[in-house]
């Protein structure tokens, strides 16, 4: 070949054996064989390029785990930022009235407690002076029940916050581009010869975006 020759070395059989490490252009220059990369491997750097631009698909059930685990952890896995206030703040109102109901309930019990089966009447609330047994007893079951629910309400709304994340989860690959549209028309029968409503569901093939290639 007249631009480029392979320094390749024969034994003493006369048998043709494996080039050298460089090889030479009519210049005189030297180039490493090492440097010559085969076809193949662009074909391959051109695949692993290819992957690194494939966005990991959207996985629920982190995002069900997640909420589960942490309030507000799942909506942030879906980059539903806002949602996370809503979550805390939905969780505190029960949280509030648990405590409420659970400080009162223990001042009542104690009250009840003391008048019933005697005691220091000093310690019992301010609040509560001058209540009968009968009121105390009343008030007891009252707060107990009361506080008994807003347990239930927080994990009510725990729960929903787990159901959020999982529904936006499985949203998030759903397709509401304008590739989907909706039309709707009036239209009149003659038959019948009443006026009617249509609806039109369009469905347009997204088109393919080329990757870029190293070719």
């Amino acid at each position: 070949m007249a631009g480029l020759s392979l320094n390749a070395q024969t034994d003493s059989a006369g048998v043709l054996t494996k080039p050298d490490s460089t090889t030479k252009v009519n210049n005189g220059k030297e180039i490493l064989l090492d440097t010559l990369k085969p076809a193949h491997d662009s074909a391959t750097l051109a695949l692993a390029k290819k992957d690194s631009l494939i966005e990991k698909k959207h996985d629920p059930h982190k995002a069900t785990i997640r909420s589960a685990i942490i309030p507000g952890w799942g909506q942030a896995y879906n980059h539903e930022y806002w949602k996370i206030p809503i979550v805390y703040g939905a969780l505190a109102v029960p949280g509030s009235l648990f405590i409420y109901n659970n400080k009162w309930y223990q001042k009542t019990k104690e009250a009840y407690d003391i008048l019933v089966n005697g005691g220091d009447t000093s310690s019992i609330d301010p609040k509560l002076e001058g209540l009968s047994p009968a009121d105390l007893q009343y008030y007891r079951n009252s707060f107990r029940k009361s506080r008994d629910y807003s347990v239930l309400f927080f994990l009510l709304v725990w729960g929903l916050n787990v159901a959020d994340a999982t529904v936006f989860a499985h949203l998030k690959d759903f397709d509401v581009s304008s590739d989907l549209s909706m039309h709707i028309q009036p239209d009149y029968n003659i038959t019948t010869k009443t006026p009617s409503l249509g609806f039109v569901f369009n469905y347009k093939e997204p088109k393919k975006k080329l990757l870029p290639s190293s070719f």
